[in-house]
């Protein structure tokens, strides 16, 4: 309940604190001078997280920045458990089709990941970005590559479920009187494959945000106008002896973030277990 309350504050932080606080993130002064006297700030009245180095608001652009970095999260786990659940059900279901499939899981889980990633980044990022724009095709680049790269542990749980659940006697009775392969699916295994499959997508929302934290903190992310927590740790970094608040905030955010989404995936996990929850 504490990591949902942090993970609850940090959404409001993100979503209605720009509308309280209306700077613009990528604000710059045109002014040369004022710019020069705006960069580098320490915390203020006027900026309570302090200015970057081209005197920007470092708190409106940790609030755009949030609204990124969750948006990949949660849309890169949508894209890795619908393949994995795809995946997990067709194996567990059709006998045929296990061998096929689970040597597949093998072969992605073979992969190193992280450097497959950087490789798609540096090949796909700019043709992309080209053909639908550098927030957009970035932003669909990102996603699509981490929930490609991400669904093989989902797969295998749910798999799991359904080689047990396939051979209980309701299943057997709805096969027994002539409903096809499709509507048991529909509505007797995947309704019963839910748990899993939610406490899966907690845990991938984390494994996500911390994978678009690392390319765009390894540059391979997106555009510098166009902020989230990983690119404001990669822009700070120069000057973390200098300016360490700079790298404090975000990392602070992103180390919360995980944290309370682990945590969630753990209660869920325990919330949904019909053993502990009859005890």
């Amino acid at each position: 309940m504490v990591a949902a309350c942090v993970l609850g504050f940090l959404i409001v932080f993100v979503l209605v604190g720009p509308l309280i606080w209306r700077i613009d993130p990528n604000f710059i002064e045109p002014d040369t001078a004022k710019m020069f006297k705006l960069r580098n700030k320490p915390p203020s009245l006027a900026h309570p997280m302090g200015t970057d180095q081209l005197g920007r608001d470092m708190l409106a652009r940790m609030m755009f920045g949030g609204r990124v970095s969750l948006a990949v999260g949660l849309v890169a786990m949508f894209v890795a458990i619908f393949i994995g659940t795809a995946v997990g059900v067709m194996a567990g279901f059709f006998r045929r089709l296990d061998g096929i499939l689970m040597r597949l899981t093998d072969l992605f889980l073979a992969l190193p990941l992280l450097p497959l990633l950087l490789v798609l980044m540096m090949l796909f990022r700019d043709p992309v970005a080209r053909t639908l724009g550098p927030r957009f095709g970035t932003f669909l680049l990102i996603v699509l590559a981490i929930g490609v790269t991400s669904w093989m542990s989902a797969s295998r749980v749910v798999r799991g479920e359904v080689l047990a659940l396939k051979e209980r006697e309701y299943v057997l009775a709805a096969r027994s009187i002539g409903l096809p392969n499709r509507r048991i699916i529909l509505r007797h295994i995947l309704p019963n494959v839910l748990s899993p499959v939610l406490v899966a997508a907690t845990l991938g929302i984390a494994g996500a945000i911390i994978t678009e934290s690392v390319l765009s903190f390894l540059g391979l992310g997106f555009p510098p106008d166009f902020p989230t927590w990983g690119r404001l740790l990669y822009d700070g970094i120069a000057e973390i002896r200098s300016y360490p608040e700079r790298v404090i905030w975000p990392g602070l955010a992103i180390s919360l973030t995980v944290l309370s989404v682990n945590y969630i995936g753990d209660g869920l996990r325990d919330a949904l277990d019909p053993r502990i929850r009859g005890r």
